[in-house]
């Protein structure tokens, strides 16, 4: 295993210096001594296996040492000093960042894989190999994962297909990405896997005599234009076919694009000329062209794509690129990799890994275990929109977008200041979802009052989120104090006295001391702005409870009974809404979305506060699908007559009389006015914000199409909080 290993790296490094993997190989067989694996093989394969995966991705050769000896630390007598003493600080550096936080002790699975990973990602940060060591570890462990029990195999799978695929695709690495997904999926969904296997399988052949020929008919264009190419069919990997049947609802007969020609070239100038003749030989379907060479993507793919109807009348997917950008399609970060020849600059380096930085900074500040793996895992997965700056500067930003996402990515206190957009020219709202192309301005006042905290329901890059909570945090201290005592004593008199009274202020600074805040301020400004959960606190504080004894509890059921112990709150007898099944339920409405009778809705069974209602159109709608264990069927009363609020804002060009002509017309439609708020940015634009009094759904209809009638005004829709 270790002469082939050798023989590997010395096809792309002749020169190099194996000394230090002899040396590596060696120590790792002896500390692994005696050590088996699940599969009942020697330990020594897998170390062994890991480092020629590193070769195969052409790493140097202290990096593939650091792959030998990964497991050494953590699985042996050997600790991290030892290995600094044989083998220097540098690959005691990458074995320590890839070395699990096994030793230490944690409540919860969810919060050692988290801090795993945030112990991974520093690494990363000042050594990039690290996660190099760990995909390769990753991967081989992923072939050899039938050995394990059920139950292993789908929580490794899944943990993959979060976590570590995407951490290759943002890397570049599609190598390792794809045959990750694909050895996933066998574990994730067996079944669905192996029919899609045999499906392919089954029109290979056809689909092969037909590449063929496109590949043929495309070289013997470019060769009569004096361009030298070569050519090659690329399938689809499994998980990709698998991901676009599901997510868009297609049988494997409806999709199309299988295999993709890939054209490689000698330089960007024949790149656009064969993408001439591939737009002449056959019709370009609109809107599948994009261009990765002039906007590369951020983990620096680049390639030009298109997809035509091909001569069989089928869609074809032709990505066209130079051999250095196909080098870094396959390899991703380690093909520019800056200790090899000094071929890439530090500075250049850096920009690459922007992403890393941005993470590491919001990863810092996000406290809680659940809500930093669910961001983790959204700003892992991603796909991203292009967007540009007035001047035409491109800008990178997560699917889904709004300009006030943008905003953040150019200065936070761009951010900060934002009151409104243009995109391409015309004013959007603050929620808009920015489009590939886009041009984007944004309008910014002195007098701003700073972020809303209903941005962080409408942001979705992680930049953006976390800068809007250290203003919070920052700007609005002394306002975040009172309202997280406020939430605290609400929770603390809700216990009932018997346990409001027994806890002790000591107890609250111990509980900030183990959260690892300085002072009890700290504690209610953290809860204030969002940094910490109240179930956080309530989690210490329940330890406290325990430990000190000072209340008359008989065990640790009825003290979770206590601490659970549901709001009491006056029965309303006409909600306006039916619960399928159960009478005199708590029911109230979601302040997020404000539904009205008409609009379609869906109940959330809440921890102790009855039966939430949310539109289905809600922006929280989708995490509380998932959770079906707590959906229950609710319908409109057709019998009540009780009234309710909607959120309606209006946008118009500002003029004089405006506003009275607004009220005017919604106190002809007999609609109660509870408020309103009216601003109007420097170029003239009006945003008015009421909440109004109304019936049905049907009332609020008609009183929006009579306020689009008026002269000025742009749009009149629900807003959503």
């Amino acid at each position: 295993m270790l002469q082939e290993l050798i023989e590997k790296i010395k096809k792309y490094n002749p020169t190099g210096d194996f000394e230090i993997i002899y040396k590596a190989y060696e120590f790792a067989l002896n500390a692994h001594q005696g050590q088996k694996r699940v599969s009942g093989e020697d330990y020594i394969i897998h170390p062994t296996a890991v480092a020629e995966i590193l070769a195969d991705l052409n790493m140097d050769n202290l990096t593939i040492a650091a792959g030998m000896l990964h497991d050494v630390v953590e699985d042996t007598k050997y600790d991290y000093n030892d290995i600094k003493l044989l083998f220097g600080d540098e690959v005691a550096m990458l074995v320590d960042g890839v070395t699990k936080l096994g030793k230490l002790e944690y409540r919860t699975k969810e919060e050692q894989q988290a801090e795993n990973l945030r112990k991974m990602f520093i690494a990363m940060a000042r050594d990039i190999r690290v996660i190099l060591i760990k995909l390769a570890d990753r991967l081989h462990n992923l072939r050899t994962l039938k050995y394990m029990s059920k139950e292993k195999q789908y929580e490794k799978a899944k943990e993959t297909l979060e976590i570590y695929a995407p951490i290759a695709h943002r890397l570049g690495i599609y190598k390792i990405k794809w045959e990750m997904e694909d050895l996933a999926l066998r574990y994730i969904d067996p079944e669905g896997y192996y029919d899609l296997v045999e499906k392919v399988a089954k029109k290979r052949k056809e689909r092969e005599e037909y590449i063929n020929y496109v590949i043929e008919t495309l070289k013997n264009k470019n060769k009569e234009m004096g361009i030298d190419v070569q050519i090659e069919g690329r399938p689809k990997n499994f998980y990709s076919i698998y991901k676009k049947m599901f997510q868009q609802n297609k049988t494997f007969e409806q999709i199309f694009d299988l295999t993709a020609i890939r054209v490689i070239v000698d330089t960007v100038k024949d790149c656009y000329g064969v993408l001439g003749i591939v737009h002449t030989l056959w019709k370009p379907i609109p809107g599948r062209f994009k261009d990765y060479i002039a906007m590369p993507k951020p983990n620096m793919y680049q390639s030009l794509h298109t997809t035509v109807i091909g001569p069989a009348g089928e869609p074809i997917e032709v990505q066209i690129r130079t051999w250095e950008m196909h080098r870094t399609s396959e390899y991703g970060i380690a093909a520019h990799w800056k200790y090899k020849e000094g071929r890439t600059s530090q500075n250049d380096f850096d920009e690459k890994l922007k992403w890393l930085r941005q993470m590491l900074e919001w990863q810092n500040e996000v406290k809680d275990t659940k809500e930093f793996m669910e961001t983790l895992k959204i700003d892992l997965v991603i796909d991203e929109v292009y967007v540009f700056t007035p001047k035409g500067d491109v800008i990178d930003l997560p699917v889904d977008s709004s300009p006030i996402d943008f905003a953040y990515k150019i200065h936070s206190a761009i951010g900060n200041k934002c009151v409104g957009a243009k995109i391409n020219g015309k004013i959007v709202p603050l929620d808009y979802k920015l489009q590939n192309g886009d041009i984007v301005e944004i309008i910014t006042s002195a007098n701003s009052n700073g972020p809303s905290r209903d941005w962080l329901k409408i942001v979705k890059s992680s930049q953006a989120k976390n800068k809007i909570r250290q203003w919070f945090k920052k700007e609005k201290r002394e306002e975040n104090i009172q309202k997280g005592k406020d939430i605290l004593d609400k929770e603390i008199k809700r216990l009932g006295s018997s346990l409001s009274i027994a806890i002790k202020s000591e107890w609250l600074e111990t509980v900030y001391k183990k959260i690892g805040l300085n002072s009890l301020d700290d504690l209610y400004a953290s809860l204030g702005y969002g940094g910490l959960t109240l179930n956080q606190v309530m989690m210490r504080l329940k330890e406290e409870i325990r430990k000190n004894q000072k209340i008359d509890i008989k065990d640790e059921e009825l003290l979770d009974k206590q601490l659970e112990k549901p709001i009491r709150k006056k029965k309303r007898l006409n909600t306006g809404v039916k619960v399928k099944g159960v009478d005199n339920i708590l029911v109230r409405f979601s302040k997020c979305c404000n539904p009205v009778p008409g609009d379609e809705i869906l109940g959330y069974i809440t921890k102790g506060r009855g039966v939430s209602i949310h539109r289905r159109d809600c922006p929280n709608a989708a995490d509380l699908l998932k959770d079906t264990d707590r959906l229950i069927e609710v319908e409109w009363n057709t019998q009540s007559t009780v009234s309710y609020n909607a959120d309606v804002q209006v946008r118009a060009n500002d003029r004089q009389g405006l506003l009275a002509e607004i009220t005017s017309i919604i106190n002809e439609s007999k609609i109660n006015i509870v408020s309103f708020y009216s601003r109007t940015s420097k170029d003239k634009a009006a945003n008015i914000n009421f909440v109004l009094e109304i019936n049905d759904i049907d009332q609020l209809n008609r009183l929006i199409r009579k306020l689009r009638r008026i002269e000025g005004v742009i749009d009149v829709f629900r807003a959503k909080q």
